[in-house]
């Protein structure tokens, strides 16, 4: 461009120069400047028409004009220009064409949401899976499509760690799992996949179990009654210790099949139906006057640190069972002279009850995988112990179903500590005589919560 301005600069002073000459040969040097002057004045508006003509028609597909000189030198860059950007917009139209097909071909819907929540763009499944419209959706609330006050809470609170899983809006007969990405500014990518083919599997699995374990229960019955029978008869000596341990097996067989049902049952709803106030502290006694015969036979220390005062909502029997799980399990897994501390208190985040020993610990690597169905970090230790393995399944399922978390800290040589962690609202002070009920301050307490989530600025 520099070059441009030096090369139509000496243009022009060659023109005058030349217009001066000639007008001093005449008599005339004014008279001849002024006209030469004019005359290239007006060949460099020509020449800036033409270009203007160009820019103004649009079109990629017509060539710029061919020109001399310093103009000439300027149309061949833009004509450069003109064929790069070609090539570029080109070469981005086809990685467009070739994302739009790609997702086009998944099968899980993918919407982009902008910032002010309103559709952006989405693909061919989303208009199968969620019923959108290219035509009519386009720019809308997201939340004036996808109207289910379950979604509309999930995407309001902002924590997408955890996918949701809903009856698709068009389809009642779809299960529809909702997964939430943020990027850009503040823009959100929205993936949603229909699994209803794995909770049919899963729904399958779960009917098998239990239909299995129920089954069973029967012919244990009848096992351990006759076992029984045949024990109290006066039998030789090899007979009786035969009979002995297969009374403790059906026993372990008996215990499994009722943890087998308690966990199908778990796994049938995600919510508690019949939540009902409970006094933690009876829950605890009642669990610790079945744990301090067997440990007092291993020659345990118990120690409790128990909140009077606060209860908590839920279910007791399911709350009964998980808890008792964590006490059994340390009573079980700790050797012989070891200490264990119970709790339960309240804070500001909520309630929490914990089961602490000193025992042997668990390695890192296990933790993750504590909670899985019959995961077992030392076998022998395991089946030697009388453990099923499916009792942090069913402290885990049973945390979920109450919207709690349970946490797991451990070192090898220094014990472990099982905390289950319950949400603020679920938890109530004991009224005293004359005060509101457990029911009213509970309900009072939830419409704090939804206060307080009124008042927040939707992200």
């Amino acid at each position: 461009m520099q070059k441009n301005r030096h090369s139509m600069l000496s243009n022009l002073m060659v023109v005058s120069g030349a217009s001066l000459t000639i007008g001093l040969i005449l008599g005339y040097p004014g008279w001849a400047t002024s006209l030469g002057l004019i005359g290239w004045s007006l060949l460099q508006i020509n020449r800036f028409n033409k270009l203007m003509d160009w820019f103004h028609k649009n079109d990629d597909q017509i060539e710029l004009p061919e020109t001399t000189g310093h103009w000439g030198e300027l149309f061949d860059e833009l004509s450069r220009v003109q064929r790069r950007q070609h090539t570029r917009e080109t070469r981005l139209g086809n990685i467009i064409k070739r994302f739009q097909d790609s997702t086009s071909a998944l099968q899980d819907a993918i919407i982009i949401i902008d910032k002010n929540n309103n559709l952006e763009w989405w693909n061919k499944s989303a208009n199968r899976l969620l019923g959108l419209d290219d035509k009519t959706d386009q720019g809308k609330p997201i939340m004036n499509l996808l109207r289910d006050p379950r979604f509309v809470r999930y995407y309001k609170r902002g924590q997408y760690n955890d996918p949701i899983t809903l009856p698709s809006p068009a389809h009642n007969d779809l299960k529809i799992q909702y997964q939430i990405t943020r990027f850009g500014d503040a823009d959100r990518l929205l993936v949603a996949r229909d699994i209803s083919r794995i909770i049919r599997l899963e729904q399958t699995r779960q009917d098998f179990v239990a239909n299995a374990s129920h089954e069973l229960r029967t012919p244990l019955t009848v096992i351990r009654g006759y076992l029984e029978t045949f024990l109290d008869q006066d039998l030789p000596r090899p007979l009786i210790r035969g009979l002995g341990s297969m009374q403790q097996q059906a026993r372990r067989m008996e215990n499994l099949v009722s943890d087998l049902l308690l966990l199908s049952r778990l796994e049938a709803s995600h919510q508690v139906s019949d939540e009902q106030p409970i006094q933690i502290q009876n829950v605890i006694q009642h669990i610790m006057e079945g744990a301090e015969q067997l440990a007092q036979e291993k020659g345990h220390k118990f120690s409790l640190n128990i909140d009077p005062i606060h209860d908590l909502s839920g279910q007791e029997i399911e709350l009964h069972s998980a808890f008792s799980n964590l006490v059994y399990n340390a009573v079980r897994y700790t050797p012989a002279g070891g200490n264990i501390k119970v709790s339960w208190w309240v804070d500001e985040q909520g309630g929490h009850f914990s089961v602490k020993d000193n025992g042997p610990g668990i390695e890192s690597i296990h933790l993750p995988r504590l909670t899985e169905r019959f995961y077992r970090v030392d076998e022998s230790r395991s089946s030697a112990s009388g453990g099923t393995g499916l009792g942090l399944a069913i402290v885990k399922h049973v945390l979920a179903r109450h919207h709690g978390q349970l946490t797991i800290k451990s070192k090898v040589g220094k014990g472990s500590t099982f905390a289950c962690h319950f949400p603020a609202e679920n938890v109530g002070v004991r009224p005293e005589p004359g005060e509101n009920t457990y029911e009213e301050q509970k309900l009072m307490g939830f419409q704090q919560v939804e206060d307080s989530k009124d008042n927040q600025t939707t992200p």
